[in-house]
């Protein structure tokens, strides 16, 4: 578990003149304190940190959060989390405004009498930069992915299921080490592939589709995200110059990703480029997003981005697509590290046309 983590969380507290805040999304809970269990809130103020939860997990905590105080509620969470902010004397706490669900808003004001409880926090910014700890866990889950593209290319043959696609990425990325997938599993195929979020169906895979996989693995609850799309069977001319157009402008953003850079100025180079193609119309959405603890987080690279200066140690998806009505699309998507001199390619599987025959 590393401090610096809660030293940001305290100046930020001091910034905000707050005397402390209550933590209560999972994966907050998980970031600033190494537990990995529902049911909890974190106390944390300028020299304390409580970590309340229920007999059921008081030793795992004690086990992943070293650094916290466990304190063990038996009347109710809520209850004891407001018990010990006023024992701890605070006058002004925040909350996450972009998380908490009302109903525990609301049941921690009305506690919390005297206490100034109106102040929303986005502890979600805070985890923007990672650690080496965790680049290192989301290179493991990128592992993974690339273990499950190499066996689905050896797996899919025509009349197969988009669902048994999923399933196969699935079990390989179990097999090799993967918590879960880090999102639901997307296969389209054919004319689905113009849906960008297709999630597999029992769809038939036919020859001469396109087939676009988009998925990925969780290690130690850190994410990844591939997508790479390959044709079963002789791909056309048109599936060729759409791939290639695709391809060019993947390989073009990952040169281009680097410190420095804004996520709307590299979302723009992208569309440019698929434009000279005639094919930026159909591609909606932005061009890639963050990832860690879940699978979308902030920095965006979009046309509506507000990331001015990428950073190093930021985590970005690099995935144009393009998406044609009537006739299907594609997708290839890489997650990459920010450096301090460019970016680095974290799934590293083949992104060159495959024609499985």
């Amino acid at each position: 578990m590393n401090p610096n983590r809660l030293t940001a969380l305290r100046s930020l507290l001091a910034e905000k003149n707050l005397d402390g805040v209550i933590v209560t999304k999972y994966v907050n809970l998980h970031y600033f304190s190494g537990f990995r269990g529902d049911d909890t809130t974190l106390v944390i103020t300028k020299d304390k940190a409580l970590l309340v939860t229920d007999n059921r997990y008081t030793e795992q905590a004690q086990n992943q959060a070293p650094l916290f105080e466990v304190v063990e509620h038996k009347h109710g969470l809520i209850k004891k989390t407001a018990e010990l902010v006023k024992k701890l004397g605070c006058r002004r706490v925040g909350f996450e405004g972009n998380a908490i669900l009302y109903d525990v808003y609301a049941g921690l004001a009305s506690l919390l009498d005297g206490v100034e409880f109106r102040t929303p926090l986005n502890l979600d910014a805070l985890r923007q930069i990672k650690d080496e700890e965790e680049i290192g866990y989301i290179r493991k889950a990128c592992e993974f992915a690339d273990k499950a593209f190499e066996d689905i290319v050896k797996f899919i043959k025509p009349g197969m299921t988009e669902i048994a696609v999923a399933a196969r990425l699935e079990q390989v990325m179990r097999e090799a080490g993967s918590e879960k997938p880090s999102f639901d599993t997307i296969v389209a195929s054919g004319l689905r592939g113009s849906m960008p979020h297709g999630t597999a169906t029992e769809k038939l895979i036919e020859e001469g589709d396109f087939v676009t996989m988009d998925y990925g693995a969780k290690y130690q609850g850190y994410c990844s995200d591939i997508t790479r799309t390959v044709c079963v069977g002789r791909a056309s001319d048109r599936q060729r110059e759409v791939y290639n157009a695709v391809l060019g402008t993947q390989k073009m953003v990952l040169e281009a990703i680097a410190p420095g850079k804004s996520g709307k100025e590299i979302d723009a180079a992208s569309r440019a480029f698929l434009k000279k193609y005639d094919l930026a119309q159909y591609f909606g959405h932005g061009l890639g997003h963050s990832l860690g603890l879940e699978i979308h987080e902030e920095p965006r690279l979009s046309p509506s981005s507000t990331c001015e200066h990428l950073q190093p140690g930021m985590l970005i998806t690099d995935e144009p697509g393009v998406y044609l009505p009537g006739w299907g699309g594609l997708r290839i998507e890489d997650t990459v590290l920010v450096t301090k001199t460019g970016s680095e390619r974290l799934t590293k599987s083949n992104k060159e046309l495959v024609e499985i025959l």
